[in-house]
């Protein structure tokens, strides 16, 4: 059974960086389309990076220069490096996987993880 975990989100000034992880059992996550959205309290909820199973990456243009999407297929973990955070980045950050086998980020990443929050403040 497919199940996506994701971690490392927290409170973090702004400036700062974080990192979040997304576990995947139950899936090679390198076989697979994955991608991170986020959702801010009160708006819909938006892709901010995807990897597809060729490795190729896509990034939205609020976050393109200072988010970087990378796999680990050692570990069956997609990451979100995130730097420069700004404020507008507070957000619950999902990640997403397309179960079909060599999927690319073209098409429809809904299998989901639970979420992790992550709070720029000072």
């Amino acid at each position: 059974q497919l199940q996506l975990v994701e971690s490392g989100g927290g409170l973090v000034q702004p400036g700062g960086s974080l990192k979040l992880s997304c576990a995947a059992s139950g899936i090679t996550l390198g076989y697979y389309a994955t991608g991170w959205f986020r959702q801010a309290p009160g708006k819909e909820r938006v892709r901010v990076s995807c990897i597809s199973s060729d490795g190729s990456t896509d990034y939205a243009d609020s976050v393109k220069g200072r988010f970087t999407i990378s796999r680990s297929n050692a570990k069956n973990t997609v990451y979100l490096q995130m730097n420069s955070l700004k404020p507008e980045d507070t957000a619950v950050y999902y990640c997403a996987a397309d179960p079909h086998y060599l999927s690319s980020c073209q098409g429809a990443l809904d299998a989901w993880g639970q979420g992790t929050l992550v709070t720029v403040s000072s």
